[in-house]
């Protein structure tokens, strides 16, 4: 055989082999994120109250690291006072709707109301470990580091009767059930509310072979972490000023160009109606007070209005596409510095929409309303700042 011919024969295998893992991959999450849950049902008659327990904190016993991540991370906020005030009354008003919430926020059929083993306790965590990893009592998870996925010994020898691994817990397609609408979802100006998987498979990330899990979960930590994380946001964009040559005296025109460009984030910047990111201009005094009327601002996200019923405007950034702010003033007065800097609102959407509940009235979930509006206001952070001689 020639050397084109094994060189042709080779990449076959690799594309055959590559198909047959993705068909095995989406056959198993078909079966495994089929919504809503199954109940777990009576556990395996040698099962201690430990292993049939569904607590994050039994998890922890033997994976204390994972669960010390998953604490700190948004996915055990799920439930947080932002979702929670809100259900206090839709399940009087629209129960549907509210179980339609829990389908993400709390995904274990035990965290249903409806369900005959409904726990509060355990809704209240949000997305918990069992939500991925447990279904019918059988716990499931990734290949090990070494790529192996059989532990040579029996398993009714081991805790919870060992694992069930398989490569679908490394591939984006895991996170697709909450992280993307189906194409007949709720769509604004025909674009889908969330569209993050599909923004990934049209990226270069996807035809590079980056999952998801690269960036959000590195090294297998159980973090998440997006776009409320500075170091998250700081490490997927690259950022630079240009000009700004000062001082100039009072009276005539000093300018900059900031630039955001999103080098390594593998959806749309941001992804999610929600966050807001604000490339800003001015003008600041000595004690670091703005000069009235010199803010410019530039932003970027997918704006839409807080009863969901229109888009607003949509500037969020495809990978590799960046955003510009030039920024150009006369200066009145001397001793006038020229500031630039990124905005991070990760929770704009909500201050807004929080603001209005309780404006109009958030009925029982008043408290956590308000609770949810404090964390949001909270939650606002800046990326990234110089400051300039203009005058």
């Amino acid at each position: 055989m020639s050397r084109a011919l094994a060189l042709s024969a080779f990449l076959l295998a690799i594309a055959a082999a590559a198909a047959a893992d993705s068909s095995t991959v989406e056959h198993f999450l078909r079966r495994h994120w089929r919504m809503p849950l199954a109940p777990q049902g009576p556990p395996p008659a040698r099962y201690s109250a430990l292993e049939a327990s569904l607590a994050p904190e039994a998890c922890g016993t033997c994976h204390p690291a994972q669960l010390a991540d998953w604490r700190t991370s948004l996915h055990a906020h799920a439930m947080g006072p932002g979702v929670a005030g809100q259900l206090v009354e839709m399940w009087k008003s629209a129960p549907g709707e509210a179980l339609a919430c829990l389908t993400c926020h709390a995904p274990l059929a035990e965290q249903r109301p409806s369900d005959g083993a409904f726990d509060a306790a355990l809704q209240s965590r949000g997305i918990v470990c069992a939500a991925c990893h447990v279904r019918a009592h059988e716990r499931f998870g990734p290949p090990r580091r070494d790529g192996t996925v059989a532990s040579g010994a029996p398993r009714e020898t081991l805790a919870h009767n060992g694992v069930t691994r398989t490569s679908a817990f490394l591939a984006s397609e895991f996170c697709r059930g909450c992280h993307q609408f189906t194409s007949n979802g709720f769509a604004l100006n025909g674009k889908l509310l969330e569209n993050t998987h599909a923004e990934w498979k049209a990226s270069r990330f996807a035809r590079e072979g980056v999952q998801c899990q690269d960036c959000h979960m590195p090294d297998r930590r159980h973090l998440w972490r997006g776009i409320h994380d500075a170091d998250m946001v700081r490490s997927g964009v690259t950022i630079a000023v240009e000009g700004g040559r000062g001082p100039v005296r009072p009276g005539q025109t000093i300018s900059a160009t900031l630039t955001l460009e999103s080098t390594r984030v593998g959806h749309a910047f941001p992804t999610y109606v929600t966050p807001r990111v604000l490339l800003r201009g001015e003008l600041v005094d000595a004690d670091g007070a703005v000069v009235t009327g010199s803010r410019r601002e530039r932003v970027i996200a997918r704006e839409v209005a807080l009863d969901l019923s229109r888009e607003i405007r949509d500037t969020r950034l495809r990978p590799g596409a960046r955003a510009r702010l030039v920024y150009q003033a006369r200066p009145a007065r001397a001793g006038l510095r020229l500031r630039l800097s990124v905005v991070v609102e990760p929770d704009a959407f909500y201050t807004a929409f929080f603001e209005t509940l309780l404006g109009s009235g958030a009925g029982q979930g008043d408290a956590q309303i308000r609770e949810a509006l404090a964390a949001t206001r909270r939650s606002v952070f800046t990326l990234f700042v110089r400051e300039l001689p203009a005058t």
